[in-house]
C-alpha cells in the first residue's frame, strides 16, 4: 500500500514532519509512505491551472497514484498553514487527484488541544466539492498530539501511550482505505 504524506509545515525540525518520520519507521512493514515536498509549489493561480508546470504536475501524479493520503498539520491561528491550503487548492482543480482518496489527519503542537481546531478546519476543506476525500471517520481517530516538544526525541515520537493510540488509528485506517 502507497501513502503520500503531505506536511503542511516546512520548518526544518517540523514535529510534524517528526511525527511523518515515525510512521514510516513503525509501519515500514505494511506501507510505504512517501513525503510530498508542497513547499516546492508555486502559489495557486486560476489562470494557470490548465498547464500547472512540471512540479504540479508531478504532485498530482504522486496523489492519483497513491492508496491513501496522510495529512499532518500544525496549527496556525486556529487553521492549517498556507502552504498546505495551497496544496489542496492545486489538487481540487481540474483532474481533482484527491476524490474519493482516503484520507487520515495527524497533528502536532506545544499546547494542550494539539491541532483540534485546524484539523475540524481540514475536514471542513477535505469535504468541498473539488476535493472531497474519503476522511477517516473522527470518531476515536483523532490523533491530537498535544505538547508535542516533550513526546519526541531525535526526531522521533517517542511517548509510549500516543504511539499506542495510533497504532490502534493507524490500522483502522489501513483497514478502512482497503476497502
Amino acid at each position: 500500500m502507497k501513502i503520500v504524506a503531505l506536511v503542511g509545515s516546512t520548518r526544518k525540525d517540523s514535529l510534524n514532519l517528526s511525527l511523518v518520520n515515525t510512521l514510516q519507521v513503525r509501519y515500514g512493514e505494511k506501507v510505504k509512505i512517501s513525503i510530498a515536498n508542497i513547499a516546492e509549489l508555486p502559489f495557486y493561480n486560476q489562470d494557470d491551472e490548465n498547464n500547472p508546470g512540471e512540479v504540479v504536475t508531478k504532485f498530482k501524479e504522486e496523489i492519483a497514484n497513491s492508496d491513501g493520503v496522510l495529512i499532518a498539520t500544525p496549527e496556525y491561528n486556529w487553521t492549517i498553514p498556507g502552504v498546505l491550503k495551497n496544496a489542496l487548492d492545486w489538487i481540487s482543480r481540474v483532474d481533482k487527484v484527491l476524490v474519493g482518496k482516503p484520507v487520515m489527519i495527524v497533528g502536532v503542537s506545544a499546547g494542550q488541544v494539539g491541532t483540534l481546531r485546524a484539523q475540524l478546519h481540514l475536514r471542513q476543506i477535505l469535504a468541498s466539492p473539488g476535493l472531497s476525500a474519503n476522511v477517516l471517520p473522527a470518531a476515536g481517530n483523532e490523533v491530537l498530539v498535544n505538547f508535542g516538544p516533550s513526546k519526541f526525541k531525535d526526531g522521533l515520537l517517542i511517548d509510549e501511550s500516543t504511539l499506542n493510540f495510533i497504532d490502534g488509528v493507524f490500522e483502522r485506517f489501513i483497514d478502512w482505505a482497503k476497502k
